[in-house]
């Protein structure tokens, strides 16, 4: 307990450095200076405050969302971005942006959610049929079953002239985020609460549909939740943020060689890590060309990639 209030004091001071970082002069001094109707505190709220929110929501969602997938999958290798839900959801936000471009955005979230639900779900049923025998082959299959997805989401978003949208929807990226654009990030704070909740049941289910059975759980129903929390969470990142890469598939793995593979245990660390992760990487990607801003998803991908090939070449490759 007193290093989880460690890591929650480092988080909540990345936060705090996060409120005071940006091209409009926003310090404590400016803020008492100019009063409820400065030019400092309009900033403050209309968009530091919202974005520093908006980081942590996403973070700490996506981060669990990464490790509910790993424990349905049975894989530590996986998250949304390596098993083809990340481009379900894109595809679906294009196909209702073209057909429904007047719905709300509550409305398309919910289509995006659904048809990241099936392209998880069609990744599943390709493990089923496909000889595994070695872990990396499970990130491999869902990888190029994103690639296929992300082709057709491309071929389509070609011909209907919404490349620089799609760009934009794969582009992690939180310049854009004022008060009034973020608050869906809070259902993945709920999907979060729920993880969390149903923690034993995603602990039995890693170890077996056999295994879950002869607890007396319905292996089947904590399957279907753990699909919707990762397709709510990845549908509603992507339409508020965009695609952040490698966050749930690192974030998970370092908890659990530090914490251990207890998931009730363990969704807290990932939670303050996966906040702390984007608050860091937002703040580098903000600072390092500053005036300019270097979008997270590039800070991400850099550090992920890094953290992901260390863990790969740590990893002993047993056969699954």
């Amino acid at each position: 307990m007193r290093y989880l209030l460690l890591a929650f004091a480092f988080t909540v001071l990345l936060a705090v450095v996060s409120l005071f970082v940006g091209v409009s002069d926003v310090s404590l001094t400016g803020l008492l200076a100019g009063g409820a109707e400065g030019r400092a505190m309009e900033v403050f709220v209309i968009s530091r405050v919202p974005r520093t929110l908006a980081l942590v929501l996403a973070g700490a969602s996506m981060a669990i969302a990464g490790l509910v997938m790993q424990m349905v999958v049975r894989n530590r290798f996986v998250e949304p971005s390596t098993t083809g839900t990340t481009e379900s959801a894109t595809l679906g936000f294009l196909v209702v942006t073209l057909f429904a471009p007047g719905w709300p955005l509550m409305a398309k979230m919910a289509v995006a959610a659904v048809f990241a639900l099936g392209g998880t779900a069609l990744f599943l049923r390709i493990l089923r049929v496909v000889p595994l025998r070695d872990v990396l082959l499970v990130p491999l299959v869902g990888i190029m079953l994103g690639g296929i997805i992300g082709a057709l989401t491309a071929f389509i978003a070609y011909r209907a002239n919404l490349m620089a949208s799609l760009l934009a929807w794969n582009m992690g990226d939180f310049s854009g985020v004022i008060r009034g654009r973020y608050e869906l990030l809070w259902i993945g704070l709920v999907c979060g609460a729920m993880a969390y909740i149903a923690a034993d049941r995603f602990t039995v289910a890693g170890m077996g549909r056999d295994f879950t059975t002869n607890l007396g759980l319905n292996y089947q129903r904590v399957m279907v939740l753990g699909l919707a929390i990762v397709s709510v969470v990845s549908a509603v990142v992507l339409v508020s943020i965009g695609s952040i890469p490698f966050l749930g598939l690192i974030v998970p793995n370092v908890v659990s060689l530090i914490v251990g593979d207890n998931m009730r245990r363990t969704v807290p660390w990932v939670a303050l890590g996966g906040a702390g992760m984007v608050l860091a990487c937002d703040i580098v990607g903000r600072l390092i060309r500053f005036p300019y801003e270097i979008p997270i998803s590039v800070v991400m991908g850099v550090v992920g990639s890094a953290i992901f090939l260390y863990l790969l070449l740590r990893t002993p490759r047993a056969a699954t």
